[in-house]
């Protein structure tokens, strides 16, 4: 054995022995940082956010990003941030983000679910119900619409596609359009921001149990929102805080009032569309556990509102979004619930009553 064969050797005995006394050297991973590569509107157009609202949402979840010790050599806070954010807005796909950030899907999924966890924990900051001394400048907004006093939301309900989660009580996500999803109720300011949400109920179930079953509805029929009411559509029932449609008006001032409350309740519809172009995982369905799904939809939430305060336009949509698909697939994310309540009451009354004095 000549002498070049015998180092070589001895090198590889000596990476045998390093290997039994430290472990596995590191995968070494060289990951670009795209708050500094890319432009503003491609980094707009790929993460939906400006560079500047990431940079201060990342003085909040640094903290609960970092790993202790730089373990495995672990992805920075900022992009586990960044490649959650790339999850919300291709869709769901997996496989096209891992090979984006070079990643492994298995370490993309759990990014995902760990950096939505951390957002959802931002939502009583960001999702809240008015306080008393918000009310009147809520109602006034909600009045410049179309004349309609007193309002401080608009409830509905809308879809978000998910796959069949499986077992024995897969069915009860089957919603009538007869594809899995969650039935999440939103109310939104005039601002088209979410000022209350519930994403825990399968798709099958209707619009009207999940509201009955709410806290907010609880907390309007302990008066807690003063005369405030909120706006739903003719799947809601119809009471003393919440007003719907009347079915068949019949004189001026009912029409009057179906046309008020219809343009007033649009609010909702805009804020749900903006919120799923925003981030199309909404609307094309999530492909991840049924758990991680519920956290999405409410992380989502947080940062379209966030995105409101921050005044940030809709981004553009990148090249592996199809716009006409994807408005496709937030309208029929809006089903309607039959209403089985068809009784009137007084306050609805008084509505139009009052409609009849602006005559």
């Amino acid at each position: 054995m000549d002498i070049e064969a015998s180092f070589d050797m001895f090198e590889d005995e000596l990476d045998i022995l390093e290997i039994i006394e430290f472990g596995f050297p590191k995968r070494i991973y060289i990951r670009n940082n795209p708050l500094e590569d890319l432009d503003e509107l491609t980094f707009f157009k790929r993460f939906r956010l400006y560079k500047t609202t990431v940079i201060e949402l990342m003085r909040v979840l640094q903290p609960d990003l970092e790993y202790p010790n730089e373990l495995n050599n672990s992805v920075s806070p900022v992009n586990q941030f960044l490649t959650c954010l790339r999850v919300y807005a291709t869709g769901g796909h997996l496989s096209s983000v891992a090979d984006f950030t070079q990643m492994d899907t298995s370490t993309v999924s759990r990014i995902v679910q760990k950096v939505s966890m951390c957002l959802v924990r931002l939502a009583p900051r960001y999702i809240k119900m008015p306080v008393a001394h918000e009310f009147r400048r809520k109602q006034t907004k909600f009045y410049n619409i179309a004349r309609l006093p007193r309002v401080l939301g608009v409830v509905d309900g809308t879809q978000i596609r998910i796959q069949s989660p499986g077992g024995e009580d897969a069915e009860i996500f089957r919603n009538r359009k007869s594809y899995f999803s969650i039935n999440t109720q939103v109310i939104c300011d005039a601002d088209l921001k979410f000022i209350n949400l519930v994403a825990s109920w399968p798709g099958s179930s209707h619009d009207s149990t999940i509201f009955n079953n709410s806290n907010v509805c609880t907390r309007f029929e302990r008066g807690e929102f003063a005369n405030g009411i909120l706006l739903g559509d003719s799947g809601y029932p119809l009471k003393n805080f919440l007003l719907t449609p009347l079915r068949n008006p019949n004189n001026r001032e009912q029409n009057l009032y179906n046309e008020a409350l219809i343009r007033t309740r649009v609010t909702i519809e805009r804020a749900i569309g903006v919120w799923k172009r925003r981030f199309p995982i909404l609307a094309y369905g999530s492909r991840l556990k049924v758990e991680t799904t519920l956290y999405i939809i409410t992380a989502t939430a947080v940062l379209h509102n966030i995105a409101r305060e921050m005044n940030e336009p809709e981004p553009p949509q990148g090249d592996e979004i199809s716009i006409n698909e994807l408005d496709y697939l937030i309208d029929i994310g809006q089903l309607q619930d039959v209403n089985i309540n068809n009784i009137s009451n007084n306050t609805q009354q008084q509505f139009v009553n009052y409609f009849a004095s602006l005559q």
